[in-house]
């Protein structure tokens, strides 16, 4: 839970990462130098002492000040403002990022750590900032921004600080909660840790949770099953301290919620979205009236496929009899994601060259590194990070493309500056999936056969799943979650039966359920991370395949409307950015264009079935 202007860079782990596979090539490795060249570097200590002054320094010039700034003077203070959230925000970054290549590291993990209690502690007398901005007359403010354009071009930040005005709390009382943020963080760092240290017999074999979970992917469907009862297995054994940590933090959530009279556990993630809540219903509506038409339909054909009456949860995700259990090397998956982006517009090429060529990927899978995969935008003035599991299954050529976009999206919006570079979620998604649509265009072009297209239509209809519907009866679990925990302490059977009232309901009758399952909302790190995050991987996905629609339809002109879209950043809202390709995600249809895309994937593989 964070309370902090200044959180630590958490990188979400995005929802399908996947990994499987060897011998894939020479595997690009982070350098994280052009952050900080070590832990000890002269560059960080000068940084440290810096923050702490500037802190001190920005507090003492304006703290009690702000009525009576002028524009000049105002706009002065957010340069000042953004230079901390700079240099707050490289060094958590590099902190970070060297802990979650090696989660196990005792020293990693201290000196993330000790940085984000320094960088608390210092930026605590900041909090008077957004608190007292907020106090600020709406007329007064208006006249600041009209007098000075370059203040003015700040709006939208401003507009999202002072969105949280009803909801702020005593200038008090707001110091002692940015000063408990970093207790918070302890439960996040229990969740992270117990899950990379969780261990799975498979054959003898012991593994961690992300190759365990690739299992759920082989074609042997005995190696499925055996890895989803292990999963449960595992699961099971660790469950009183999942459900400690899922209490613990939707009870933190309810109380400060309470406190600043959040009117739903949800307006807190709305706000922060900059997206109206009955977008964001009509979203969610939107698809649970398609699962019938979606994912009920397709796995029945891929149970027929499977030659199964009935499919159990193992065979979610396995691959396709027809399918060749191919692996990418890595060569391989850098030509086709770049050659797809180039093709687009090579603008979007160059811009993803050097995330190959400077050490900005790290690719492997090893001991102890997290698991998922992400993309980490750092600060404005250095440059985006990847993070993958790369084990060569064709999905995973999908997931580079996807953190690629990412990168793409982080390093156009730079230039907007620390207040107005990051996009809100449910914006975040729109490059990573578009780049991933542009990268499955291409490989179905190239497909040879009849056989290998409907492989890859099925594998792009069950991400979409994954992405959509899945993402959907996530965001209904936790509604129900953080509902019934303001009821008491939920134990570990009523947080299992809440998973599986939304799993039946979303994955359609053609399913059967193992005993074990119910416990599979255990790993999610959304859940735990950043509560009702999932609905922006459902918002990505319907926004970018309307806008993917209309790429078909009216190609000329569009790269430059997208290429603005993105160096956007977060200074406008999705309104606004939607409106040149004439697209408005407020129109409840809106949301049937994207849906009818994934149903136009699965008309075409019922097609093939004649």
């Amino acid at each position: 839970m964070k309370h902090s202007q200044f959180p630590q860079p958490k990188p979400l782990f995005d929802a399908n990462a996947s990994a499987g596979g060897k011998d894939l090539g020479k595997l690009p490795e982070w350098d994280l130098s052009d952050l900080y060249a070590s832990e000890d570097a002269p560059e960080l200590k000068r940084d440290l002492d810096w923050l702490e002054q500037a802190c001190a320094s920005f507090a003492a010039d304006y703290e009690g000040k702000l009525a009576t700034l002028d524009a000049a003077g105002f706009l002065n203070a957010v340069h000042r403002h953004e230079k901390i959230e700079n240099i707050a925000g490289r060094i958590m970054s590099f902190a970070g990022l060297r802990y979650y290549q090696m989660t196990t590291d005792a020293g990693r993990a201290k000196f993330m750590s000790d940085c984000q209690e320094k960088i608390t502690n210092y930026t605590t007398p900041l909090v008077f900032f957004t608190l007292e901005l907020n106090r600020l007359d709406d007329g007064h403010v208006g006249a600041l921004f009209a007098a000075n354009a370059d203040l003015a071009r700040y709006k939208p930040a401003f507009d999202r600080i002072r969105a949280m005005k009803p909801y702020q709390l005593s200038d008090e009382l707001e110091k002692f909660l940015h000063d408990l943020g970093v207790v918070g963080d302890a439960w996040e760092r229990l969740f992270d840790e117990t899950i990379a240290g969780l261990t799975f017999d498979i054959d003898g074999d012991a593994l961690n949770i992300e190759s365990t979970l690739n299992f759920l992917t082989e074609q042997d469907r005995s190696k499925r099953e055996a890895a989803a009862r292990e999963l449960a297995r595992v699961f099971q054994d660790n469950i009183k301290i999942f459900a400690r940590v899922h209490n613990t933090q939707a009870k933190e959530k309810e109380i400060l919620d309470r406190w600043r009279k959040m009117p739903t556990p949800q307006t807190g993630r709305h706000l922060s979205n900059d997206v109206e809540p009955e977008v964001v219903e009509a979203l969610r509506n939107a698809v649970v009236a398609a699962y019938p038409r979606l994912s009920h339909r397709y796995y029945a054909l891929k149970a027929k496929w499977l030659g199964l009456d009935t499919m159990q949860v193992w065979d979610r995700n396995a691959p396709l009899p027809m399918e060749s259990t191919r692996i990418v090397g890595w060569d391989e998956a850098r030509d086709t994601v770049m050659n797809a982006y180039t093709a687009f517009d090579p603008r979007m090429g160059e811009i993803a060259q050097p995330f190959f060529e400077k050490g900005w990927i790290d690719a492997g899978v090893k001991p102890g590194k997290a698991p998922g995969a992400f993309a980490h935008p750092t600060v404005t003035t250095v440059h985006p990070y990847v993070m993958l599991n790369y084990l060569g299954k064709p999905r995973d050529v999908m997931t580079l493309a996807h953190e690629l976009g990412h990168g793409v999206h982080q390093v156009l919006a730079a230039d907007q500056g620390e207040m107005l570079a990051s996009t809100p979620l449910t914006l975040a998604e729109t490059a990573s999936v578009f780049g991933e649509m542009l990268t499955f265009q291409r490989m179905l072009e190239g497909a040879k056969t009849d056989a290998e297209r409907k492989v890859m239509l099925a594998g792009k209809v069950e991400d979409m799943i994954n992405t959509v519907v899945r993402q959907i009866a996530f965001y209904d679990f936790e509604c129900k979650l953080h509902e019934a925990r303001r009821g008491g302490e939920l134990t570990p059977d009523d947080i299992n039966a809440l998973w599986m009232s939304v799993q039946a309901q979303s994955l359609g009758p053609v399913f059967d359920y193992m005993p074990g399952y119910e416990t599979f909302w255990a790993y999610i790190p959304h859940f735990v991370h950043s509560p009702f995050y999932v609905y922006a991987y459902a918002f990505g996905d319907g926004l970018v395949n309307a806008l993917y629609a209309a790429y078909q339809e009216q190609p000329e002109g569009f790269q430059d409307k997208y290429f603005d879209m993105l160096k956007a950043g977060g200074s406008k809202n999705h309104k606004e950015l939607l409106a040149p390709f004439g697209l408005d995600a407020t129109d409840p249809t809106f949301w049937d264009k994207g849906l009818s895309m994934i149903e136009g994937f699965i008309d075409q593989l019922e097609a093939m079935e004649g």
